[in-house]
């Protein structure tokens, strides 16, 4: 939260979803197990506005559930209580998570009559195979139609993509990938597959029917996505589910949690481009520049990138040092 902008959750946990997801229990992944109601939507904005300063741009955000495919006198009543707010300025606008096959020229009317500005879609992936398998119940058309049409309607659209789903892999992500940015969203989330107790993904890991998409494999499925995004102008959002006392407590019990992925997934992008620079260097003392804000990147957790390109390269030292260089970028400051 910042002086400039602030995000108000309110948490729908499952609510309008007609599918099981493989990997899904909401009311463990966003710690919350009471459906929303109006009062809720009062009580969060309120003291959303007590502790934020005057002046800041509030967003209400519903997460958690299909939004647009609960009951239509839901979604009225949640709306409805955040609508004096808007009008008065004590929030700027609403955003809200839901599915592809839950949106249609009807649905996006109200919603905009209700001053929602941000959709955001869980695609999850835009391969069928990987979606009928984590029984999504929709395809990956469905995400191409429903995102063509919220941005025809003007609304800001967010995608979410998920790594690590049955049957997924590298490849399949970074088609996923491609076929995302082709859609010019708004923005991204990039959600790697945590195995949460008390859903279907579980059983099949403790049988054996899926295999595990362990940290290690996030992070490097992800340091090639991120990239992607980057250079396509397509602001990531979120890498990786934002912890939670519920998750950490014993309900993330396999997969991809980890509090620091991100840092992780940017440290490997370091060493992957560090490797490019160096593929013509073996031997001899290296010395490394990157912008002061990357250096820990550089260095990786428990100096993990030193010691794997002295290793890969043969060398007898690397030094990271910051120097005047853009955020991102590595130079050879020196070989000797």
């Amino acid at each position: 939260m910042t002086a400039r902008n602030s995000i108000i959750p309110v948490f729908v946990p499952h609510l309008g979803c007609p599918n099981d997801c493989v990997f899904c229990n909401q009311r463990r992944i966003s710690g919350e197990k009471e459906a929303a109601t109006a009062e809720t939507v009062k009580n969060a904005i309120e003291k959303a506005a007590a502790l934020t300063p005057s002046g800041t741009k509030r967003q209400l955000a519903f997460y958690g559930g299909s939004f647009t495919a609960i009951p239509k006198s839901s979604q009225t009543e949640l709306l409805q209580a955040a609508a004096p707010y808007l009008e008065d300025g004590t929030i700027d606008s609403i955003r809200l998570s839901t599915r592809p096959d839950a949106i249609d020229g009807e649905v996006l009317k109200r919603l905009k009559h209700y001053g929602v500005r941000t959709i955001e879609l869980g695609a999850q992936s835009m391969d069928d195979r990987v979606l009928a398998l984590s029984g999504r119940g929709h395809s990956a058309k469905d995400v191409e139609d429903a995102s063509r049409l919220i941005m025809a309607n003007g609304f800001e659209l967010i995608l979410q993509m998920m790594t690590g789903l049955p049957r997924d892999s590298e490849e399949t992500a970074v088609e996923t990938a491609r076929r995302m940015i082709a859609l010019h969203p708004n923005g991204v989330r990039i959600y790697p597959t945590v195995i949460v107790r008390d859903t279907a993904l579980y059983d099949m890991w403790r049988s054996g029917s899926y295999t595990e998409h362990d940290v290690e494999a996030a992070v490097s499925v992800c340091a090639r996505l991120v990239p992607m995004f980057e250079e396509a102008g397509i602001p990531i959002i979120r890498l990786g589910l934002n912890p939670t006392e519920e998750l950490s407590g014993g309900a993330a019990v396999g997969g991809a949690y980890h509090p620091a992925l991100g840092e992780l997934v940017y440290s490997r992008i370091m060493l992957n481009s560090a490797r490019k620079l160096l593929s013509e260097v073996h031997g001899g003392s290296v010395t490394l520049g990157v912008n002061a804000s990357d250096v820990s990147k550089m260095v990786g957790q428990h100096r993990c990138n030193v010691e794997t390109l002295k290793r890969e390269h043969s060398l007898d030292a690397l030094k990271i040092k910051s120097c005047d260089t853009e955020k991102g970028k590595i130079v050879i400051l020196a070989i000797e």
